[in-house]
């Protein structure tokens, strides 16, 4: 990690001089001042430091470690003599089998326990300061200047042997308008360390009244402000209660050790597309925004401009609504389980009456999000129920269409009615979250796996999705290229419905068609033109 490079080159200092002092250097954390880098102190055991250890690098989010010090090795970079305006003020805590059992200003009492303990040194995050400036927002502490409150969440950290607890997150209030400038500013003064991990409601995370942090203070959020939300390193007093060691110190929330590490430039990855992250609101109720980077934003744009063509000349390019693929493939990102349901009988007089455009886009989507270990629900009628063969448990639905009457199309109803062919008659009533408009629905259904498979390689949205805790996916570890749909697995999905003889929407014909189109040529041009924006590499 760059900072434990740039702490084992910095002049040391013995840490006594810091830690047994009555006035050490320790000041309140909502700021840093003159650059001096804060970090905050564990000291535990020397048997449980191994394993204190792997649970900082497991979840590095809350926890970014800097350095560790062995016993009777206990050395800073050298500390700026930085005095706190409020010394009385405790600064260390004292737990004993997992309690925290009181709040010292010094330990020197307790100079021989020390003697077997390892010190741990962690990033104490960030100053939202020099961000909020940036955009043009005044700093806004708590009222009676205390530090920033901070919250318990239901989200687990990864657990490593005896450290087992819950991530602790600070929260500020932004306004709308400038949430996409602050995010953009804090990634770019710290990297990814500067990167929110949730954006709307609490309750999201299990918070259930900002008013009441678990510590700290809390900062009122004003109409038109979003709750944002960053890991805080008062998770390692989670962690250290949790492991019920009979003794061990950590700083007090709100202090920390000034030292002269300076604030490093961001890593150059996020001065890139891979890692400008870009905000996009999912839902305003409940209010969620999600992140993935710039790169990651713009191939999902490209694959909703390929399928937006209108080979039928229905005019659907009156129906589109911009990004509704992104949001609908963020939401779907989002969810632990997903309902999925198609089929339509256009053919009264056949058997069956179903098309063949429909279940091959869902079961292409299906089988992605089984692909990302998501639960998946397929309904569908009872004289459909032979072309499907999973169902799960828990259901969020989606609709997926390209001529107006298909369900979840009431969204653009007023459109279908005034520009579609029959439009006042076929236009669905039935209103989805998002339309995701296609020349045919397949092209849709193709086009959101794809999306998925984009976000899921998105560094930046990995990380928002599992909030900066657990290891984050190493590249190629998942085998979600072969679960993507391609142009054979498509047509011999096409040629089973075939054998069932289900017919072509448009044409009635039962053959290698999809909505009077030929498979070859346009259906397998299109999933190629789907592919080869996915896998490509910017």
């Amino acid at each position: 990690m760059t900072f434990t490079r740039h702490l084992k080159s910095c002049p040391l200092s013995a840490i006594r001089s810091l830690i047994l002092r009555k006035k050490p250097s320790i000041r309140n954390m909502s700021s840093t001042v003159g650059g001096l880098r804060p970090a905050s102190m564990v000291a535990l055991h020397r048997s449980l430091a191994p394993a204190f250890e792997k649970f900082c690098q497991a979840n590095s989010g809350p926890l970014p470690l800097l350095g560790r010090r062995e016993p009777g090795k206990w050395t800073l970079p050298a500390l700026g003599a930085v005095s706190d305006t409020r010394m009385d003020r405790p600064q260390f805590r004292k737990y004993e089998f997992g309690a925290c059992t009181g709040s010292l200003t010094s330990l020197e009492e307790h100079l021989e326990q020390l003697k077997d303990m390892v010190i741990f040194l962690l990033g104490c995050g960030f100053s939202l300061e020099g961000a909020l400036a940036k955009v043009g927002l005044p700093g806004r502490d708590p009222a009676d200047h205390g530090h920033v409150g901070a919250y318990k969440t239901a989200v687990p950290c990864a657990t490593i042997a005896g450290f087992c607890c819950p991530l602790v997150v600070t929260m500020r209030p932004i306004p709308k308008d400038k949430l996409e400038r602050l995010v953009q500013a804090t990634c770019s003064m710290m990297g990814e360390q500067g990167q929110p991990i949730h954006i709307g409601d609490p309750e999201m995370l299990g918070i259930r009244d900002l008013s009441k942090p678990d510590y700290g203070d809390p900062v009122v959020c004003q109409p038109g402000e979003v709750p944002v939300f960053w890991p805080s390193p008062l998770t390692s007093l989670e962690a250290v209660s949790s492991c019920k060691t009979p003794l061990a110190f950590t700083s007090a929330p709100g202090c920390t050790v000034m030292t002269d590490l300076k604030d490093l430039e961001a890593p150059a990855s996020c001065l890139t597309p891979e890692g400008i992250p870009e905000v996009v609101a999912i839902s305003q109720d409940p209010v969620h925004y999600s992140i993935a980077s710039a790169s990651a934003v713009q191939k999902i744009r490209e694959l909703e401009a390929i399928i937006a063509i209108d080979p039928g000349n229905r005019g659907i390019g009156h129906l589109l609504c911009k990004d509704e693929l992104l949001r609908a493939s963020l939401s779907l990102s989002h969810a632990r389980s997903v309902l999925i349901t198609t089929g339509f009988p256009t053919h009264f007089n056949h058997e069956p009456p179903e098309e063949t455009d429909g279940p091959p886009g869902a079961i292409a989507l299906a089988a992605f999000l089984q692909a990302l270990e998501k639960g998946v629900s397929m309904i569908v009628d009872q004289r459909a129920l032979s072309l499907f063969e999973k169902l799960v448990e828990e259901a969020v639905e989606r609709g997926v269409g390209d001529g107006g009457n298909e369900l979840g199309m009431g969204k653009v109803k007023e459109a279908v009615k005034s520009h579609i062919r029959n439009g006042d008659v076929i236009a669905c009533d039935v209103e989805a979250d998002f339309a995701v408009i296609a020349g045919v629905s397949n092209w849709g259904g193709y086009a959101l796996a794809c999306a998925l498979y984009i976000l899921n390689s998105c560094e930046v949205h990995g990380r928002y999705l599992r909030k900066a805790t657990g290891p984050s996916r190493a590249p190629g570890a998942q085998n979600w290229t072969e679960a993507l749909p391609s142009v054979s697995k498509e047509e011999k999905m096409l040629g089973i419905l075939v054998q069932h003889r289900v017919r072509s929407g448009v044409s009635g014909n039962v053959g290698m068609e999809v909505d009077g189109l030929p498979f070859h040529g346009t259906h397998a041009q299109m999933i190629q033109k789907l592919l080869d924006v996915t896998t490509a590499h910017v």
